[in-house]
């Protein structure tokens, strides 16, 4: 039960801590004071359960201080959150010590918990002085200093300025000798300046400053890259000296002279390189790479935070700088580098300091531990490169690493899309939600339809040329009828005029149907084109998603002292910026693994006759309307009779039956969890989760990820994924005489299953396909539509699966394929059980997409828990009843403690317990499966259990049953409430303590 208190004090602590800052900012937010309400009771709760009185009266005095600031009797002051943050500490460290060690380290640290709860009931009366707080919380921190240290629960407060001992002074940095270092212009503020806060006047033009920061760094990025294996290229060194020269000017702009100073310096290396004066070497580029990243921290500050952040990190960014200058004169000595020391360590932004990212130029001005220590973060640094940088183009598809192995810098992460060069000045960007997207294609999706309509519309309008034609010749016979018949000249008159007149109708109406259709060709063509470009938008280059990898590969090569030749081909390859978005982190661990354990080292490759250079591509293009991504390496290859004796040492598959695989079947245990062929596990891969990743995204788009080894010669992987996630190609099915939808991707397999082949097992259906045996339901039964009769020898049957299980699905009838526009259905309705999104027909009738995951986990819910007998689909009846089971019970709490407590109390009673963390997921349950009694809090985030309760009784199949609240909510108010939502029973949490709870179970569906 500790345990389990540890776990809830540790999730509740990170909601206060996240709302107390927050509170900073929005003292009276009513939406933060109430989440700090809840974890604060329900820690308490979890307290009271366990016993410890200290965490009980702590949560308590805690969630005291919330409720009287949401009733705004008190306003929680930031020094007063600073008195309610160490109170989260204290419940914290107090959860966090070992069983056998809690009584004593109560009693050591009685007189410091005494003094944070005093401290915070103080908070109550906001008469109280300051002082007398500050005085009482001296004095409790005299008497904690006097014991054990190992006990303390927190580190002491950072010292007042007044109270600190004054720091050394800090030396001057050495003047760089004149020689070494070109004359800086008068514009170019010294180093120390940077000490100053930059006055920004507006903060919108701080974010100007940072979208251009993030386009132009990632020219720099990248053409730095390309650099390397065209030093003297001059289209390059172009790009790279205007993308520095727009960094000062927007940096001067917005008073930040240390960008300015950094970027200015760069500048002239390029212009320099232009001139042919100097060559750009590795480790030049290593050093000007390190100065990007440092401009892209700078940018990424937020304005109150700039200022200490470049104090903190002054002697950093002029080492680099000076680093840089020294690049103008090749023959002098490398500028030696300093760690800084920040004043209060790292800063408390969230953000990586330059100190912790750069590494040293040369390995003999730094330990070799150093080094290594140093190369690890920059290839982190790398890494998070590689699954978040979102600029728009990569300038090279081609990069060579050829140097040894050095110091790099790392790369920074880059959030905004980057502003156009000068080459796609034509292709402007623009920022647009994705929401907004999405309700432009659902709106294009509408259009389209509706302007299929014109053309029927225009057809019906001929069965009324027909109608009049038949007129016509009604007329006509009347006419020689009565010529006949010699009727009068007046009467004669009068049919001329009619015939004249239904003529006249005849052209009008023909000359209407042919504008009709001009339009209505005209309108579906322009409304198509619509869709298309739609659809088009919803589009990225390949590139998009993959620009960082270069940088990524470059970094990881000279850190593993390996040669690479990284292609990308097929950069302007569009895919659905949802997909590309989650392609990101399966390729990054899929390179980083090619390149770790693919690729030998060279004199390895050297020694089997290979080019000590190896070659990794990542190629993107379309295919038979999918796309295809293929990662491809020239090394070493999977040695398939080790990854055999694995697959037997894991016991994974007997000896016998892992002998018998094949190459393919034996490289699907690759993508399983925790699976590595890696002999080790490093910083960089072995750990056994990336190839899992990248099978569950494939499954989750609709594609396929398989793999191919050639051992020696190298390995492929390929992912066959969707073009796009907004149109899906469906098969249509009819359900209870509905239409419904079933993504073609998700089908394993269409079946017209005769009832013959049906058989029975507990009187559960299946059938066999392929030597399996699949479980056989009605679609009806389990989307909960009213009954279909199966009288036809055949039946028509969807199968469907996932990793573990694969069932078949009985149908109406098969309606056939067709691609439908995805739309989302209303947030408002929350997770609809079983289905994914709706879209619309083209008669304009909606239909509802399934989702077909959900679905399979409601189907092996259904056949494995559901009490009543199940809907036979064939003739057979088998046993007619079901195997006798426990009864079943939902426990429906957000406390993790009191959930499985009361989980145990009734297993061990001989119920069978489910249980979900809040009503919203308890009222899903209750209507996937069934229940004999519902057991559920009150106090629940999303849906409480007033409104859950209510739920059930307003159902009509539901309604029977029964339900009992338990609530720490002890007030006889509260008890009346319950009851009126339809609760049968109203107990408080203490009846845990005695028989009250089980006696009302009992009472309510007996024994086990």
């Amino acid at each position: 039960m500790l345990d389990l208190f540890r776990m809830e004090v540790e999730a509740q602590a990170a909601i206060l801590n996240e709302n107390l800052l927050a509170l900073e900012n929005q003292p009276s937010s009513a939406k933060e004071l109430e989440a700090l309400m809840r974890a604060a009771h329900s820690i308490k709760g979890a307290a009271r359960i366990v016993e410890i009185d200290a965490a009980v009266n702590l949560a308590h005095i805690m969630e005291d201080c919330f409720v009287a600031a949401q009733s705004q009797r008190i306003t929680l002051t930031p020094d007063d959150i600073d008195v309610l943050l160490r109170g989260v500490d204290m419940l914290a460290n107090i959860s966090s010590v070992e069983n056998g060690g809690l009584e004593g380290f109560l009693q050591e640290n009685e007189s410091e918990i005494a003094a944070t709860r005093a401290e915070i009931a103080a908070i109550l009366t906001p008469g109280a002085e300051k002082k007398e707080r500050t005085g009482e919380r001296e004095s409790q921190k005299s008497k904690v200093k006097s014991q054990n240290s190992s006990s303390s629960l927190s580190p002491p407060p950072s010292p007042s300025p007044s109270s600190s001992t004054p720091p050394p002074p800090v030396s001057p940095t050495p003047p760089v000798p004149q020689s070494s270092i070109p004359p800086e212009p008068p514009e170019a503020p010294a180093a120390p300046e940077m000490e100053e806060v930059p006055s920004i006047g507006n903060s919108s033009m701080l974010e100007l400053f940072r979208l251009e920061v993030d386009a132009q760094t990632k020219i720099l990025n990248d053409g730095l890259l390309a650099l390397e294996s065209q030093p003297d290229s001059l289209r390059e060194l172009e790009a790279l000296m205007r993308a520095a020269h727009s960094i000062k000017g927007a940096a001067r702009i917005v008073a930040i002279d240390a960008a300015v100073n950094l970027a200015h310096v760069m500048e002239d290396c390029f212009v320099e390189a232009q001139k042919q004066t100097i060559t750009l070497a590795a480790d030049s580029i290593d050093i000007l790479l390190r100065g990007v990243d440092l401009i892209q921290n700078i940018s990424q500050m937020e304005p109150a935070e700039l200022g200490i952040w470049l104090k903190e990190n002054r002697q950093e960014i002029e080492t680099t700088r000076q680093e840089i200058s020294a690049i103008l004169t090749p023959g002098s000595a490398p500028v030696p580098r300093k760690k800084a020391e920040p004043a209060n360590g790292q800063s408390d932004t969230g953000k990586v300091t330059a100190q912790e990212q750069t590494a040293p130029i040369d390995a003999k001005t730094e330990t070799q531990t150093d080094a290594s220590a140093q190369q690890e973060q920059q290839i982190q640094s790398a890494a998070l490169v590689a699954q978040t940088a979102s600029a728009k183009e990569t300038s090279a598809a081609k990069q060579i690493v050829k140097s040894p192995p050095t110091s790099i810098g790392p790369a920074k992460e880059s959030k905004a899309a980057p502003i156009p060069t000068k080459d796609s000045n034509k292709d402007r960007v623009v920022m647009v939600s994705a929401e907004n997207l999405n309700r432009i294609m659902g709106l294009a999706g509408e259009t389209l339809i509706e302007a299929s309509w014109l053309q029927p519309y225009a057809d019906s309008l001929m069965m009324l040329k027909k109608r009049q034609q038949e007129l016509s010749k009604v007329l006509e016979n009347l006419q020689e009828a009565c010529g006949k018949s010699h009727v009068d000249r007046q009467t004669e008159n009068i049919l001329k005029a009619a015939r004249d007149k239904e003529r006249e109708c005849r052209e009008i109406l023909l000359e209407r149907i042919h504008t009709l259709e001009l339009y209505a060709g005209r309108t579906a063509n322009l409304s198509d084109r619509l869709y298309r470009e739609v659809i088009a938008s919803h589009m990225r280059p390949f590139a998009d998603g993959v620009q960082s990898f270069p940088r990524m590969m470059r970094d990881l090569a000279r850190k593993l002292g390996k040669q690479v030749n990284f292609e990308i081909v097929g950069k302007a390859t569009p895919v659905d910026r949802d997909i590309l978005k989650k392609l990101e982190a399966p390729l990054t661990h899929i390179l980083r693994n090619a390149l770790d354990h693919g690729l030998e080292m060279p004199d390895d490759r050297i020694a089997v006759g290979k080019s000590p250079e190896g070659t990794i591509k990542l190629e993107a293009t379309h295919r038979s309307g999918m796309l295809a991504v293929t990662i491809s390496d020239d090394g070493r290859g999977m040695n398939l009779e080790q990854l055999r004796e694995k697959i037997v040492r894991k016991k994974l598959a007997s000896p016998e039956m892992a002998a018998k695989f094949t190459e393919s079947e034996l490289l699907e245990f690759i993508f399983l969890p925790g699976f590595s062929t890696a002999a080790q596990v490093t910083e960089i891969s072995g750990r056994g989760v990336g190839l899992d990743i990248a099978k569950s995204m494939a499954h989750e788009v609709g594609g396929t990820v398989r793999a191919s080894s050639v051992p020696g010669k190298g390995m492929n992987f390929y992912f066959q994924l969707p073009l796009t996630l907004s149109v899906i190609r469906t098969l249509l099915v009819e359900i209870s005489g509905e239409p419904y939808a079933f993504p073609l991707a998700r089908i394993e397999q269409l079946v017209m299953l005769d009832k013959s082949e049906i058989a029975v097992a507990e009187n559960r259906q299946y059938f066999t396909l392929n030597g399996e045996n699949i479980g056989l339901i009605a679609a009806y039964q389990v989307l909960e539509l009213p009954p279909s009769s199966f009288k036809s020898d055949a039946l028509p049957v969807v199968v469907i699966g996932d990793q573990s299980n694969r069932f078949g699905m009985v149908v109406d009838k098969f309606l056939g394929e067709r691609d439908l526009v995805v739309r989302p259905l209303d947030p408002r309705l929350g997770k609809v059980q079983d289905i994914g999104a709706a879209a619309l027909m083209g008669d304009g009738s909606p239909i509802l997409i399934v989702d077909v995951i959900d679905l399979v986990r409601s189907i092996d819910n259904l056949l494995n828990t559901k009490d009543e007998e199940l809907q036979q689909v064939s003739d057979d009846d088998g046993d007619g009843k079901l195997i006798e089971k426990k009864k079943r019970i939902l426990v429906v709490d957000d406390s993790i403690t009191v959930r499985e407590m009361e989980r145990k109390l009734l297993e061990n009673k001989g119920y069978m317990v489910e249980v979900a963390v809040d009503g919203m997921d308890g009222w899903n349950a209750v209507r996937t499966n069934h229940y004999d009694l519902v057991v559920s809090d009150i106090d629940m985030p999303r849906m409480n259990g007033i409104e859950f309760v209510g739920q059930i009784k307003n159902h009509p199949k539901l309604n029977s049953i029964p339900v009992i609240i338990v609530s720490y909510r002890d007030k006889e108010e509260h008890r009346i409430q319950g009851l009126e939502a339809g609760a049968d029973y109203y107990l408080t949490k203490s009846s845990f303590q005695d028989d009250s709870f089980f006696k009302a179970v009992i009472d309510l569906i007996g024994e086990p």
